[in-house]
């Protein structure tokens, strides 16, 4: 039985419903687990909770709108974003969680099992320790390194003309230049830095968008 404090959540936004659509209870249901556990088991700052809708859920809900059908790969899950906010709006995507930190990948499947989402799989290991044993369409990852680093992690997960999908900050255009050489290497091509949020009425957030191979 959860003790929620309501009022210690950001209410939800009104782009709730546009971007999260038929997932909306379930991510509501996230949300108060979030706050529920969250700070206990290190998955959220106290200070996280609220801006957990507009700086965590909606904006892991954006990149949901900006893959096609198919499999997903998202590194460094934490807290299950993007990765649980993507599965549970887009259930024609089989998700691949990779989460090396033991007790956070426990908190994925746990909450996976919870929100009744059957498209995820969650790995606790490093994404070089899982290369060449998963491969997906669609790889994205949140808050985890420079593009630099991020990029040879990435590429090795991803299917013949598979898809990064990366959420970046502000500072994206000087990570894509630091990173030229590492994109040339791994044969990464059409660069993209999309930015998306306004047409939802939410924050706005950049997408490096890419194809590998």
């Amino acid at each position: 039985m959860f003790h929620v404090k309501h009022s210690e959540i950001e209410p939800e936004p009104a782009a709730a419903e546009k971007l999260c659509g038929e997932a909306l209870p379930t991510l509501r249901l996230f949300a108060e687990h979030l706050a529920q556990w969250g700070e206990e088991l290190g998955l959220v700052g106290p200070r996280e909770l609220d801006r957990l809708w507009t700086r965590h859920i909606l904006n892991s809900a954006l990149v949901a709108h900006k893959i096609g059908t198919g499999t997903l790969i998202d590194i460094g899950s934490g807290a299950g974003f993007p990765g649980l906010v993507i599965a549970a709006i887009r259930p024609d995507v089989q998700c691949t969680l990779i989460e090396p930190l033991g007790r956070r990948a426990h908190w994925l499947r746990e909450e996976a099992d919870r929100l009744g989402l059957s498209n995820v799989e969650v790995r606790n290991e490093r994404a070089e320790e899982a290369a060449g044993h998963v491969i997906a369409d669609f790889v994205t990852a949140r808050a985890v390194s420079a593009l630099k680093t991020l990029v040879p992690l990435a590429a090795p997960l991803l299917k013949q003309g598979g898809q990064l999908v990366l959420m970046k900050g502000q500072k994206v255009e000087e990570e894509v230049r630091a990173a030229a050489p590492i994109l040339v290497k791994w044969s990464v091509t059409n660069p993209a830095i999309e930015v998306t949020g306004p047409e939802f009425d939410t924050e706005e957030t950049r997408i490096f968008r890419a194809t590998v191979g």
